[in-house]
């Protein structure tokens, strides 16, 4: 197969930080913990994305699962995107968004009976089908609300996108897609079907994805099968993609949006089909950054620790996948000295911790570290863990700031709970 050659370190929007925005002020203003978004940095990346497809009839839909704020969301709608949403409240969001219902995907596993029924309500662009249980559910529902469902049906190619497992999603041991033997058939029963109309094709191999030959063969072995079913005059419109394109938390190298086109292009040359893709982390993990607050340092014989008033239930990425994230002093010119440290929270688990084993000037009490490339899988994995409130959100957008998520009050952590507790 062809090799294609890696551009990734001639974008030059690709930064940890933008160094045009004040963490300091910013931290002082709404407080720690909280994560910062560069509008700015996120619009270039969806750009730098769709310009990389020029030429050829294309859908960018934004995964909302990476990061689901609603001025997020709006932002790339505004820039022409789509979504791809994992449950109907992703597709609630994108509709309050201003994403229009034709550039809306509902993808993912398990769809309750009522979301189907939503979406289907909403009329969306499509359903994206997991299973042949699936299907039939679809088509139950689409038969009793008197709707014909548009749908489109996810392949699990058999092929190892070399990713963590958490986020493989492509091998024949993972949960998602099905075969193409049965994809075949899933195909050949919504022909028959007066409720359904198969009009898109789908695969997904994982995330942070950083081996494009992976995406090329599961791109060539769907595109064949589309041949297929086209010749039986399945009357596809769509070849979704996937996302998952990866990006430099540490020293991968990420696979360039030209290169990943190019793959895709050869992949389906001679098909007349829109190619949908849904980028998330791409568009904005490297855009936003986590700020923290030092409480203190403890020494514990010779290990050292750095105790920040953010925690796991605010950025689980490293304590759920291992995952690195860059951990830096804001204004560390004036601190003396770098010895190897833990960066932890105040969480009660081992696990509670934003880096390991990592060199950080000595610090006092109110410094504020940075952690970078927080934008994606940050604040929308979050949670209240030890009755914690949940971050701030703040946009950073041709130079000025913007609340767009309040800061969690006690009291609307206890709302839901107060009626119903008995005296």
């Amino acid at each position: 197969m062809r090799r294609f050659a890696t551009i990734a370190a001639k974008i030059s929007e690709r930064k940890q930080m933008n160094p045009q925005i004040d963490y300091q002020s910013l931290a002082d203003r709404y407080q720690t913990p909280l994560y910062v978004y560069d509008f700015d940095a996120m619009k270039s990346r969806y750009n730098t994305f769709k310009n990389a497809f020029d030429g050829r009839k294309s859908l960018i839909c934004f995964a909302i699962k990476a990061n689901s704020n609603l001025s997020v969301i709006a932002a790339f709608a505004a820039q022409g995107a789509g979504a791809d949403c994992v449950s109907f409240g992703e597709v609630k969001r994108a509709l309050l968004a201003g994403v229009p219902k034709y550039k809306i995907i509902f993808s993912g596993m398990g769809k309750r009976d009522d979301e189907i029924r939503g979406a289907l309500a909403e009329d969306i662009l499509l359903l994206n089908v997991e299973s042949e249980e699936e299907l039939e559910r679809v088509e139950a529902i689409a038969a009793e609300t008197g709707k014909i469902a548009r749908i489109s049906v996810r392949i699990n190619p058999a092929i190892d996108a070399k990713t963590h497992p958490y986020i493989s999603t492509g091998l024949k041991e993972n949960k998602f897609g099905v075969d193409i033997e049965t994809a075949k058939k899933l195909y050949l029963r919504a022909k028959k079907s007066a409720n359904l109309e198969a009009i898109g094709i789908h695969f997904h191999i994982g995330s942070q994805l950083t081996e494009l030959s992976a995406i090329a063969e599961a791109a060539e072995k769907v595109a064949e099968l589309a041949r297929n079913l086209i010749a039986l005059e399945i009357d596809l419109k769509f070849f979704n993609v996937g996302g998952g394109l990866g990006i430099a938390y540490k020293d991968e190298t990420p696979i360039a949006p030209a290169d990943y086109a190019l793959a895709i292009f050869m992949a389906v040359k001679g098909l007349d089909l829109t190619i949908v893709c849904e980028p998330g982390r791409f568009l904005t993990a490297e855009a936003g950054v986590f700020l923290t607050r030092v409480i203190y340092e403890k020494k514990a014989g010779k290990k050292r620790f750095v105790v920040v008033d953010g925690a796991m239930n605010d950025l689980i990425r490293p304590a759920l996948y291992g995952a690195f994230h860059k951990v830096a002093v804001i204004g560390a010119e004036d601190h003396s000295g770098e010895n190897l440290c833990d960066v932890v929270g105040p969480v009660c688990e081992s696990s509670d911790f934003f880096a390991k084993n990592i060199h950080l000037p000595d610090v006092r009490r109110g410094d504020l570290l940075a952690i970078y490339a927080a934008g994606a899988y940050g604040f929308a994995m979050s949670s209240n863990y030890n009755t914690r409130r949940r971050a701030a959100e703040v946009a950073v957008e041709e130079g000025k700031d913007r609340l767009i998520r309040e800061r969690e009050s006690y009291e609307e952590l206890f709302a839901n709970e107060l009626s119903l507790l008995k005296n």
